[in-house]
């Protein structure tokens, strides 16, 4: 009865008890509240321009930039237990996550992220495979890798951010031979899901490497296939006596486009992808083995009327083919996702500078920092754990607008204090309505909640006096 009248209480002591639960990955308190702030900032913020914006957005007094800029480096904080009390978060808070089989579905993906300080580690000199005419060709940035969970929101679909790391740009010893995809596989491990899942990913991930460590896991890899790939048939039994030597495992080579051709035997349906309403494609199916895992691997060709000619594949063989093309259809939520993680989140918004980082030359390569010192190489793994905190930090307050959006549409709709000229019945609100729900209800929750609520008494006690009646008026 205490919030009847006030619904944006509950949306924010539903935030404020979803992020308790990472309070272990944390050795002191006083670093926990603080991540806890700058979670909170992330989610109220109208600009993106890093600490500073933080500070604006709460009030805080000017002092306590130089904590919120050391919270970030802070070795109290072990972001891979971090990443995994958020994942474990994540599959608690969200009650109608997308399964298929039984299994979740994770997306995973990478994404290129300009950056030209000369002064920041892993920077790179980066190219960029895009059809777009507005993305330059190359540019210096971060190279991150990403993995999201696909959940059900009403009648649409949230890929809700996990992790995301940077994974290309430095190089710590010559013996170190690992690629992205090696990369992308521990990431994965990192967030220790113990249940079965598909992984859903680009035709880049489509290799031996990522299936065999997803089989190991107990998990499926449903992907594109590039259009030059090859499968082949089971090899015909022998007749007569064995010959020497091993028995011929692979049969005749296929051509995967080819499964592509006489369209008019392919089977039909209505289309299965996300969005699309009384559109019908065609398709065929065939397990066939493939040489990168050395087993069947099921491939489905899709003609589409529109979207073009593909060929999908994956490795659990029980999949129907409506599924896999259901699945892969949904991949592309965690563009969308980047997309609001951009612009929305500031998700990429950071800026940390090494000092006594060896400045970076332009269209910079690698950084070789196995004959640097030991003390610079700890500088630069500071640095690196700084940008990731931030990332993570972002990819928090993303997944707590997400979760106000899909768990408590009606709340968010009732404190939604602007217009809009259509709200869609069925259609969840998105990250830009929550978050100005909650950008405009934060003095409300401050004034209100703060003798009950922690880090309302802990935002409070850091806010500047003299502002803080017309920063309680602002809304």
């Amino acid at each position: 009865m205490r919030n009847q009248g006030r619904p944006h209480l509950s949306l924010w002591n539903a935030c404020s008890s979803a992020i308790q639960p990472l309070r272990p990955a944390f050795s002191r308190q006083a670093t926990f509240m603080w991540f806890a702030t700058i979670v909170v900032g992330m989610m109220v913020r109208s600009e993106r321009r890093g600490v500073t914006s933080i500070i604006r957005a709460l009030n805080l007094r000017s002092n306590h930039y130089n904590s919120l800029r050391k919270n970030f480096h802070s070795s109290a904080i072990e972001l891979g237990w971090l990443t995994v009390l958020w994942a474990q978060v994540v599959l608690r808070i969200f009650t109608n996550p997308v399964r298929v089989n039984g299994r979740l579905v994770l997306v995973g993906d990478g994404i290129k992220v300009a950056k030209r300080g000369k002064k920041m580690p892993a920077v790179k000199l980066l190219h960029q495979q895009s059809n777009c005419s507005t993305k330059p060709e190359y540019i210096m940035g971060h190279s991150l890798q990403a993995i999201a969970l696909l959940v059900n929101a009403v009648s649409s679909v949230f890929a809700v951010p996990l992790a995301i790391r940077i994974h290309e740009g430095l190089v710590w010893s010559n013996r170190d031979k690992r690629t992205l995809l090696d990369k992308m596989l521990a990431l994965i491990q990192t967030l220790m899901i113990t249940g079965p899942y598909y992984f859903v990913a680009d035709a880049y991930y489509a290799a031996g490497k990522m299936v065999n460590g997803l089989l190991k896991q107990g998990s499926h890899l449903v992907s594109r296939v590039k259009s030059n790939a090859v499968a082949f048939l089971p090899a015909e039994p022998q007749n007569g006596p064995r010959k020497r030597g091993r028995p011929k495992r692979y049969g005749k080579k296929i051509k995967l486009k080819s499964l592509l051709a006489d369209v008019k035997s392919m089977e039909e349906l209505v289309s299965p992808v996300y969005g699309e309403h009384g559109v019908k494609i065609r398709y065929r199916v065939r397990d066939l083995l493939w040489r990168p895992v050395g087993q069947l691997v099921r491939f489905v060709a899709v003609v589409h009327p529109t979207r073009g000619l593909i060929v999908l594949m994956t490795t659990d063989l029980s999949l129907g083919a409506i599924d896999i093309i259901r699945i892969y259809g949904l991949r592309f939520k965690i563009e969308h996702t980047f997309k609001q993680a951009a612009h929305q989140i500031g998700l990429f918004a950071y800026h940390f500078w090494m000092m006594d980082m060896r400045p970076l030359r332009y269209r910079n390569g690698n950084q070789y920092l196995h004959r640097m010192s030991d003390h610079y190489r700890d500088q630069v793994r500071r640095k690196i754990h700084a940008y990731h905190v931030f990332m993570q930090a972002g990819a928090i307050a993303h997944g707590l607008l997400q979760y106000l959006a899909t768990e408590f549409p009606k709340l968010v709709w009732a404190s939604f204090g602007s217009w809009l000229r259509t709200i869609r019945p069925g259609i969840p609100p998105s990250e830009f309505v929550v978050e100005n729900v909650m950008r405009e209800t934060l003095p409300d929750f401050l004034v209100n909640c703060v003798k009950t609520n922690s880090l309302a008494k802990f935002i409070v006690e850091r806010q500047h006096a003299d502002n803080r009646k017309i920063f309680r008026l602002a809304s």
